[in-house]
C-alpha cells in the first residue's frame, strides 16, 4: 500500500509537468500574440480617423495687435494661434524632434514597446505612463482626449499608424507644435513663445526653442519663474538633452551647442483682457471686418490675427487727456450728478483714414455700450459747418441773391423766423443773444443759430443732407429733412463726425475711418476697407470750411483747443445740454470728442448742465480741453505743419445792410480781418463793460506764433449750447 503510495506521487507532478511543459507555454504565447495582433489589426480596420478634430484642439484666439504688432488683446477660451511650419525656424523645429521623438522623421508614426510599457502600467496600478511618438502625442491632442486609459491608448495607436500613413511628418510635427500646452495658459508655440519669450515664433532662437520643447513634459513643474530648485534642474537637465540630441543627430554643430546658454525666459504677466479701453478697441475691430464680410462664426471660432490702425502711443494719449480733463475732476461713485457724465473719442488720421486712438468709455467690463461708435446723440451745432459746405457746392444765394460765402452778412437776430421754407422755425441763439447784421465767419466763430437756420433753406435741406452723406455721416432714421438739421438734430457718432472731417481735412476727398489694418487667417485674409475714396466736395469747398473753422479756434468758442499748431474746428451742444462736442483737425490729426449725459443704469439721456462745472456743459470747454490736450501730446507738443488751403481770394462781398440794434443782447463784435478774403468792418455800439457767459468765464488768451499772423480777440463769444431747448 505504502509502496503504491510512493509511485503515484510522481506520476502527479509529471501531470502538471506535462500540462505546462516549455513547448506549451511557448504555443500559448504565440497564440496569445497572434490574437493580440489579430486584435490589432481588427481595431485597426475597425477606428476610424476621427471625421472631426476634439473641441479644443482648433479653438483659437483671434490676437489684436497695435500698429507696432505689440499684442493689444487675444480674446477667446483657448490662448492660441496657431501659424505654419514655414514660420517656425528650422532648428527650431528640430529641438521638438530632439526633445520627444528623435526616431521621427523614421518611424511609422507609433512605439510599440512605449505604448505597451504605459498601457501595462496603467492597468496594473503603476501611474500613468507616457511614452508616445510625436505623431501619437498629435493624434491624442488633435482627435481624443487626455484621459489615461488602455481603451484611449489603443485608439492612440491605431490612429497614429493611419495618420502616419496620410500626413506627411511636416505636417504632422506642425499640428503637434500647435496643438501641445506650454503652461502660462498657452496653447500652442505662438501663444508660448508670447507667453515665455514676448517674441513670435518666428523670431524665436535656437535655445529657448529648446526651452519650450523641454517645458512641454511638465509645463507647471518646469515654468522657470514657478519651478522649485527640483524643478529648474530638471527643466535645465532637460534642455541640454535636447540640445546635445540635436548634435547627436546632425542638426546642430558642436562649437555652437557649447556657446550656448540657458535662456531664462521673462516673468509671466497676466493675459492682457477686454477692460479698459480694450473691450471697445476690440469690439470697433469686429464690427468693421464683419461688414467687410467675415462671417461672425467664423470670427467668433478664431485664429485671426488683426494688426489694427491703433497707434500706441496716440492711445494712451488720448486716455491720459480724457483722464486729465474730465475724469481725475469728478467722483462717479459719491456724485450721483457726475456719475451721468460719458466720454467718447475717435481720433483719425487723414491721410490715411487710420483710426489712431479711440475712447469708449471709463471701461468696457464697466461701462458695456461704446461711447465712440454710438449714435444716439445728436452732434449738434458740429454739423454747421456741413451747412456751410453744402452752401459753397451748390453754389448757394440768399434768399435776395447773393452768393452765399465766409463774407456773406445774415441777420443773428434770435428768434428770427427763417424766410423761404416750407416750415416755420424761429431758433433762439445762445442765452437769447441776437447779433444783428455778422458775417458767416462771425455766425461761424460764435455758432449762431440763426444765421445757420436760415442758411440751411436758402441750400435746400435735401441738398445739405446729400453733402452730409457724401461726406460720411449714415443715414439713420432720425436725419430727416427740416430746418432744425442745421442745428445737428439727427444722431452721430464721434466715429462719424471724425470721417466727415477728416474729409474736409483731405482736401473734400472721401475719408472712411478704419480700425483694421490687415486680418489674416491661416487659409484665408479679409478685404481691407478702403479707406480714401473719390471726391466728395471740391478742394475749394472742403478749404473754405476748414479757413471758416480755424476761426472758431483762433477766436471763437472753440479757442480753448487752441496749441502750437494749426487748427480748425467746431464747437457743439445740443438740445436740453445732452451731449457736448468738440471736432477739430491739424493737417495731420482728425479728433471727435463728445461728452454725453446718460443715465448711470444706461437706460436714457439726461443733461449735463450742472454736472461737471456749474450750467451748461458745453463743448467749448471740457471737450475742446481735451481735444488739445491730446492733439498737443499726440503731435509731440506742436506741430510746424500747415494748412495748404485753396480759396477763392476773388470773392465779392456785398455791402454791409444797415443794422437794426437789437434791444435784448448788445454783441460787441470786433472788427474782423479775414484775410485774403475781403470781409466788411462791422461797426456797433460797443459795451463798455463786455462779459461772457457763465460757461466760459475765461478770457481768450492771445496766442503769438511768428510763422503766422493771429487773430485777437478779447474777450470771445464762446457761446455753443442751448437754453430751453434752443440749439446751438
Amino acid at each position: 500500500m505504502g509502496r503504491a503510495d510512493t509511485r503515484q506521487a510522481p506520476r502527479g507532478g509529471g501531470g502538471i509537468r506535462r500540462l505546462f511543459t516549455w513547448r506549451k507555454l511557448l504555443g500559448t504565447f504565440f497564440v496569445c500574440c497572434l490574437l493580440a495582433m489579430g486584435a490589432l489589426y481588427a481595431a485597426y480596420l475597425i477606428v476610424p480617423i476621427p471625421a472631426n478634430a476634439n473641441a479644443e484642439a482648433t479653438m483659437q484666439s483671434n490676437v489684436y495687435k497695435y500698429s507696432n504688432g505689440k499684442v493689444l488683446a487675444r480674446d477667446g477660451k483657448i490662448n492660441r494661434e496657431i501659424v505654419g511650419l514655414e514660420k517656425i525656424p528650422e532648428k527650431v523645429q528640430q529641438t521638438f524632434v530632439a526633445a520627444e521623438n528623435k526616431s521621427f522623421y523614421k518611424d511609422n508614426g507609433v512605439d510599440i514597446k512605449g505604448t505597451a510599457r504605459a498601457a501595462l502600467n496603467t492597468l496594473t496600478g503603476k501611474g500613468k505612463q507616457g511614452g508616445s511618438t510625436i505623431t501619437q502625442q498629435y493624434v491624442k491632442n488633435f482627435y481624443l482626449d487626455q484621459s489615461q486609459t488602455a481603451t484611449r491608448k489603443l485608439k492612440e495607436l491605431v490612429i497614429a499608424l493611419k495618420v502616419d500613413q496620410r500626413m506627411t511628418k511636416n505636417e504632422i510635427l506642425a499640428g503637434y507644435i500647435n496643438t501641445s500646452y506650454y503652461g502660462r495658459n498657452a496653447y500652442g508655440i505662438q501663444a508660448a513663445a508670447q507667453a515665455y519669450y514676448g517674441v513670435d515664433a518666428s523670431k524665436l532662437t535656437v535655445a529657448q526653442g529648446a526651452y519650450l520643447a523641454s517645458v512641454l513634459q511638465a509645463p507647471s513643474q518646469y515654468d522657470w519663474t514657478s519651478a522649485n530648485e527640483t524643478g529648474r534642474r530638471l527643466v535645465q537637465e532637460r534642455w541640454a538633452y535636447t540640445l546635445n540630441n540635436m548634435v547627436e543627430e546632425g542638426w546642430l554643430d558642436a562649437p555652437t551647442r557649447a556657446g550656448m546658454t540657458f535662456p531664462v525666459p521673462k516673468a509671466p504677466k497676466a493675459p492682457p483682457g477686454m477692460e479698459g479701453q480694450t473691450g471697445y478697441i476690440v469690439e470697433a475691430a469686429n464690427a468693421e471686418l464683419i461688414r467687410q464680410g467675415v462671417n461672425e462664426k467664423d470670427l467668433k471660432a478664431g485664429g485671426w490675427t488683426i494688426t489694427l490702425n491703433i497707434d500706441e502711443k496716440k492711445q494712451k494719449a488720448l486716455v491720459k487727456a480724457v483722464d486729465q480733463q474730465l475724469e481725475d475732476k469728478i467722483d462717479r461713485k459719491k456724485d450721483k450728478d457726475q456719475a451721468v457724465v460719458q466720454a467718447g473719442a475717435t481720433s483719425v488720421d487723414p491721410k490715411t483714414g487710420a483710426v489712431v486712438a479711440l475712447y469708449g468709455g471709463v471701461g468696457a467690463t464697466e461701462h458695456w455700450m461704446s461711447n465712440a461708435t454710438r449714435r444716439d446723440y445728436q452732434p449738434a451745432s458740429t454739423f454747421k459747418p456741413i451747412v456751410l459746405a453744402s452752401a459753397l457746392e451748390n453754389d448757394s444765394d440768399t434768399q435776395d441773391g447773393r452768393k452765399i460765402g465766409l463774407g456773406t452778412v445774415y441777420d443773428g437776430t434770435s428768434k428770427r423766423p427763417v424766410e423761404g421754407g416750407d416750415e416755420e422755425f424761429a431758433p433762439e441763439n445762445e442765452d437769447n443773444k441776437s447779433h444783428g447784421p455778422v458775417t458767416v465767419q462771425t455766425a461761424t466763430n460764435k455758432s449762431i443759430n440763426s444765421v445757420y437756420a436760415q442758411m440751411i433753406v436758402d441750400v435746400g435741406v435735401g441738398n445739405v443732407k446729400k453733402t452730409a452723406l457724401d461726406l460720411g455721416m449714415k443715414d439713420g432714421k432720425d436725419f430727416g429733412e427740416h430746418p432744425a438739421m442745421s442745428l445737428g438734430t439727427m444722431g452721430a457718432s464721434t466715429w462719424d463726425m471724425a470721417g466727415a472731417y477728416a474729409t474736409l481735412d483731405n482736401h473734400g476727398k472721401k475719408v472712411t475711418p478704419t480700425i483694421v489694418k490687415s486680418a489674416e487667417h491661416k487659409d484665408r485674409k479679409a478685404e481691407p476697407v478702403k479707406s480714401i475714396g473719390g471726391r466728395a466736395i471740391s478742394r475749394e469747398t472742403a478749404d473754405t470750411v476748414t479757413k471758416a473753422m480755424t476761426g472758431v479756434v483762433e477766436s471763437g468758442s472753440g479757442f480753448r483747443a487752441a496749441g502750437d499748431y494749426d487748427a480748425a474746428g467746431k464747437t457743439g451742444t445740443s438740445e436740453n445740454n445732452r451731449s457736448a462736442w468738440f471736432v477739430g483737425y491739424t493737417p495731420e490729426l482728425v479728433t471727435a470728442v463728445g461728452l454725453f449725459g446718460e443715465k448711470p443704469d444706461g437706460t436714457g439721456q439726461v443733461t449735463l448742465t450742472d454736472t461737471i462745472n456749474e450750467g451748461r456743459a458745453n463743448g467749448g470747454r471740457t471737450p475742446a480741453m481735451i481735444w488739445g490736450a491730446y492733439t498737443t501730446k499726440a503731435l509731440g507738443g506742436g506741430s510746424d505743419e500747415r494748412f495748404d488751403l485753396e480759396v477763392d481770394e476773388t470773392e465779392v462781398v456785398d455791402p454791409v445792410p444797415s443794422r437794426t440794434e437789437s434791444t435784448e443782447s448788445p454783441d460787441p463784435t470786433p472788427t474782423e480781418t479775414q484775410s485774403p478774403d475781403p470781409t466788411p468792418t462791422l461797426t456797433q455800439s460797443p459795451d463798455p463793460t463786455p462779459t461772457e457767459t457763465s460757461q466760459d468765464p475765461d478770457p481768450t488768451p492771445t496766442r503769438t506764433r511768428p510763422t503766422r499772423p493771429t487773430t485777437t480777440v478779447s474777450p470771445p463769444d464762446t457761446g455753443d449750447g442751448v437754453v430751453d431747448g434752443a440749439f446751438q
